[in-house]
């Protein structure tokens, strides 16, 4: 006993708090630090579902690693064998391993068989000692579905004896009494245990609301509405114009999660200067969504708690807890924008608005409706999500555009599908998402362009089968990089995961130079670095124009540039109101019919 060194070796406790731990460790903030150990059969799915799960994670700005049963064997544990004995020392390395992972922060993620309940309960005993989180997750799936999965022949081999005490054959699987999740992999898909498991993280706290994969709606629930719209007649009221209207909008459709209301001073200063959202996690948030008011209005609701948002006689919503808050309008501009110049469309707007904002939470009494005919198109992340599962999409890309559509459009489009097939997606999704709210006076309309949108589709040149077309309710700001963060950001609430950007995306000449005000390259530059937006892959725009020799829209060769014509949305416009056609191959023959008729009609002059 005198000579065993073991007495002299005492633990030594870090300097660096769990806190520190947290601020310094991954994209979002705050100590994770926890094990999910995933317990079950050989072939009951753990393995992916623990790398979905740190892939998910990952994606999120959540540190993760996933700690695998073979991958621990041939090496860690490589001097084992399976006896009860082993096995036993097995889990216990284990647990010792993503008890250190954990104390780091990194939510640690373990697929083991792990037998016997009594090492199970050891390795928890071991996190709980040190104040850590230890979830036990039993993956229930048959012996049967296990056996029809076995990839590997092990079932088989153990069947004929080649393979000795085998977990489920001829050595036993304790199963938990008692888990802190049980996930039925043999009847529910990789990416729903994947999702349950991040629910039950959420409610633990482990990870932020902004880490799920959900949509915040904000609207009344529907056995309700009738009794909110009798307290928001009750209340003080505040007249809100079509713009606020477009954003409350955007807001209770989930489109802006996890925002759950107009901004207050802290949201908006996160979203000014750093163009994120830091309250719960790091979300990309690069544009103010804000409600304006004037010095009347301030003065006359500062004090009270709530009061109704109004738009054309009718109750919209209710905002509580509001903080009003100055409305510096040249810094606004000058961040947002890069300029403060009136001349600028949005500029103007907001330079035409209060001095005073106010943001709070909002109970939005029934969804937003324009009656224009185009409602059937404006759906709802939540209900384009329901989509793409019907069409058993394995990929959605997206492409948003403010301007007619095409067949430069369409090209890049189906390149873009190509690649994703190749890449070995079987059933990607497009997603047509043209911009439906505010747009400068000069552009096409709504309702022409969603005709012409049409139109395109009808003519085959896009895949009607795998070709959604809804509209994105959000206003156009013309704010170039700044902007097209939020076009990402916001498509990720639908399920998007692939989003193609342009050339000067959200871009617009200086009105006053007629220059570029946004480098062109930069909006697909700092998208692809922008932050919060790790979980949506940038698919860059390829330069298409027409082909004068082939008479078709074609990928830009800069080594025949002679044999390129560039054909701008400002060109498109002239020749359709000179009523003149355009070159074979540029646009669908009857979507160009339906500009040709919007701008030569009688009463259309500008």
């Amino acid at each position: 006993m005198a000579g065993n060194p073991q007495r002299f070796i005492l633990p030594e406790a870090s300097r660096v708090s769990r806190e520190k731990r947290g601020q310094v460790l991954g994209h979002t903030s705050g100590f994770r630090g926890c094990t999910v150990w995933l317990t079950g059969l050989s072939g009951a799915g753990k393995t992916t579902i623990s790398y979905n799960l740190e892939a998910y994670l990952c994606n999120k700005g959540i540190p993760a690693f996933s700690l695998d049963g073979d991958n621990i064997r041939t090496g860690l544990s490589k001097d084992l064998g399976f006896s009860a004995s082993d096995r036993t020392e097995n889990i216990r390395r284990i647990g010792e391993v993503a008890k250190l992972f954990a104390e780091a922060g990194i939510v640690t993620i373990t697929s083991f068989i792990s037998p016997y309940r009594a090492d199970r309960l050891a390795v928890r005993q071991l996190h709980q000692q040190s104040g850590l989180n230890f979830f036990e997750c039993y993956v229930d799936t048959s012996i049967k579905v296990c056996e029809m999965r076995d990839t590997k022949g092990l079932y088989k081999k153990a069947r004929e004896g080649i393979i000795k005490e085998f977990t489920g054959i001829d050595s036993p699987y304790e199963m938990p009494t008692c888990p802190d999740m049980i996930l039925k992999a043999g009847e529910w898909s990789s990416q729903e245990c994947v999702d349950k498991i991040i629910n039950f993280l959420e409610t633990k706290r482990i990870i932020p609301f902004s880490a799920l994969n959900m949509v915040r709606e904000l609207f009344v629930q529907p056995d309700q509405v009738e009794e909110t719209k009798q307290v928001a007649w009750s209340l003080p009221k505040l007249q809100i114009t079509k713009l606020d209207l477009q954003w409350v909008q955007v807001l209770s459709e989930g489109w802006a999660s996890p925002l759950k209301g107009f901004m207050n001073e802290k949201e908006y200063l996160q979203a000014l200067h750093f163009g994120i959202l830091l309250d719960g996690g790091v979300s990309n948030q690069s544009i103010p969504i804000v409600l304006p008011v004037h010095e009347d209005d301030k003065q006359r609701l500062q004090h009270d708690k709530r009061f109704t948002l109004i738009y054309d006689d009718r109750p919209v919503a209710i905002l509580s807890g509001p903080e009003f808050f100055e409305h510096r309008i040249e810094e606004r501009c000058c961040r947002q924008f890069g300029t403060c110049c009136v001349n600028h469309p949005y500029v103007k707007l907001i330079h035409d608005s209060g001095n005073w904002l106010v943001g709070g939470e909002l109970q939005v009494i029934q969804r937003v409706r324009w009656n224009d005919g185009l409602d059937q198109y404006r759906q709802t992340p939540m209900e384009l999500r329901r989509k793409f599962k019907e069409l058993d999409a394995d990929a959605v890309f997206a492409f948003q555009l403010r301007n007619p559509l095409h067949n430069g459009h369409a090209l890049l489009i189906s390149d873009t599908k190509r690649q994703l097939v190749e890449r070995g997606f079987k059933h990607p999704v497009l997603l047509l998402h043209p911009i439906g709210g505010m747009t400068k006076s000069d552009d096409v309309p709504l309702k022409v362009r969603i005709k012409q949108h049409l139109a395109v589709i009808e003519e085959g040149i896009l895949d009607k089968s795998s070709t959604i077309l809804a509209i994105f309710p959000s206003p156009m700001m013309y704010a170039g990089p700044t902007e097209v963060q939020w076009h990402a950001k916001a498509r990720v609430a639908a399920g998007v995961n692939f989003y193609i950007v342009g050339r000067d995306p959200a871009g617009i000449p200086h009105p006053d130079t007629g220059n570029d005000l946004y480098h062109i390259t930069h909006g697909s530059k700092v998208l692809q670095m922008a932050p919060g937006l790790t979980q949506l892959e940038i698919i860059p725009f390829r330069v298409a124009a027409y082909n004068k020799k082939k008479k078709v829209m074609d990928f830009y060769d800069p080594n025949y540039a002679n044999d390129y014509n560039f054909i701008s949305g400002t060109k498109m416009r002239q020749l359709a109101r000179a009523g003149e056609t355009l070159p074979d191959g540029f646009m669908a023959e009857n979507a160009w019919k339906i500009l040709l008729e919007h701008y030569t009609s009688s009463n259309q002059t500008c």
